[in-house]
């Protein structure tokens, strides 16, 4: 009886853990269609999904474990740590005319069978080209300096780089590449997730055009199906927002591209969330 009695706690467990896997991949699929929402109206969305109540704190638990910025009060992706410096934004206003003239990067979650994983890249805004990426099990700085290097390494060096608040890329590390290289550093005001509007729709292709729709098991699944959608992505899929060409082709051209970020940003009465309400608007077509 004793052995029966030290199995059932390891059973209720793997019940949990895999009740918080569902719970995460609706979190996920949610956020990617609304990352403005609340936590309490995240709640409603996903309780009726579930068909049970779902307790806010587990949610805020999950999107914090998911690193999903804005959402759930504690650390999180986009939360800089204590000590790092943080950069003002700069490209409020700005003209985006070239090639390597702005850079940016983000990290999301990205889903698998039986577990997540998350995904760095780094993007070119005037093309919308992915010039690197990298995926880790952990949300270390490591992989975001080795994504960074990649892309210095392959396509020179931008005149900025902008970024969340995150840890990772406000770590020493991670700075000291941009610094080394005299490159501006351009960082997200807190609670505008849309400053960095064109990674996060990146974050939408690549889940709806291949995550979803692949449901890949492990993580070396993850890299050889990512291998074959950056490729698409970049040199076969016509963008709207870029007149139907490619990244690659714009990139190479420097013709095609660009963008006009339009400030529209106020402090209107506080959301349910108790966060302001912010707005950017870009002069460009957003669909990518």
């Amino acid at each position: 009886m004793s052995h029966g009695r030290r199995c059932t706690p390891v059973k209720k467990r793997k019940a949990v853990d895999e009740d918080d896997l569902r719970l995460s991949r609706l979190i996920d699929e949610e956020y990617t269609r609304h990352p403005f929402y609340g936590t309490r109206r995240m709640v409603v969305v996903i309780s009726k999904a579930v068909g049970y109540r779902v307790n806010r704190k587990r949610l805020q638990r999950l999107m914090r474990q998911m690193g999903l910025q804005g959402m759930a009060p504690g650390p999180n992706t986009s939360r800089a740590h204590p000590q790092h410096p943080v950069y003002p934004y700069l490209l409020r206003g700005l003209e985006i005319t070239r090639p390597n003239q702005v850079w940016s990067t983000d990290i999301t979650y990205i889903r698998l069978a039986n577990g997540f994983v998350y995904l760095v890249a780094v993007m070119d805004w005037y093309s919308r080209k992915v010039l690197s990426w990298r995926i880790s099990n952990s949300m270390d700085a490591s992989f975001c300096i080795d994504c960074l290097e990649e892309a210095l390494r392959n396509y020179g060096k931008p005149d900025i780089f902008n970024s969340d608040q995150g840890a990772q890329f406000t770590s020493a590390g991670f700075t000291g590449v941009l610094q080394r290289q005299e490159i501006k550093i351009s960082m997200d005001a807190r609670g505008r997730a849309f400053d960095n509007i064109f990674v996060e729709r990146l974050w939408r292709n690549v889940k709806y055009e291949d995550v979803y729709l692949n449901g890949y098991a492990t993580m070396g699944e993850l890299m050889v199906g990512l291998s074959k959608y950056f490729v698409l992505y970049n040199t076969e899929r016509p963008h709207q927002s870029l007149d139907y060409n490619t990244p690659d082709s714009v990139y190479v051209s420097a013709s095609g591209g660009g963008a006009l970020i339009i400030d529209k940003f106020k402090e209107s009465p506080k959301t349910e969330d108790q966060k302001p309400v912010c707005t950017t608007a870009l002069v460009d077509q957003l669909d990518g």
